[in-house]
């Protein structure tokens, strides 16, 4: 990812722990949650009917759509009750007091080989 990828959506502690905020970046809407210290970016928009997800309730790394109770991990966008089933994830960085998102789906880790 280039520096320039990187979008400024908001400042260190404009977001509550245990809480999501959505931004525009770019032509995507994104979530962005505070847990435990650490900053995750998910897409922000339910699959199931478009329901903005940084307004779910967040409970145990996993947040709720607010209209039908999907259950996404705010980590890496894996709904719960399909993990087969994934919204798009983002990487986060601190520069300064500034939480940058960048827009381009998060690479998965390679798949390690165990033989």
């Amino acid at each position: 990812m280039t520096e320039s990828a990187y979008t400024t959506v908001a400042k260190v502690g404009s977001i509550k722990e245990g809480e999501g905020r959505a931004f525009a970046v770019g032509d995507r809407m994104i979530a962005v949650f505070l847990l435990d210290g650490q900053y995750h970016a998910i897409d922000d928009l339910c699959p199931h009917m478009g329901a903005s997800l940084a307004d779910g309730h967040v409970e145990e790394g996993m947040v709720f759509c607010p209209w039908h109770a999907w259950r996404f991990r705010v980590c890496d966008g894996t709904w719960c009750d399909n993990p087969r089933i994934k919204i798009d994830s983002f990487d986060v960085r601190i520069v300064g007091d500034e939480i940058q998102v960048c827009p381009e789906k998060k690479t998965p880790p390679p798949a390690e080989d165990n033989a």
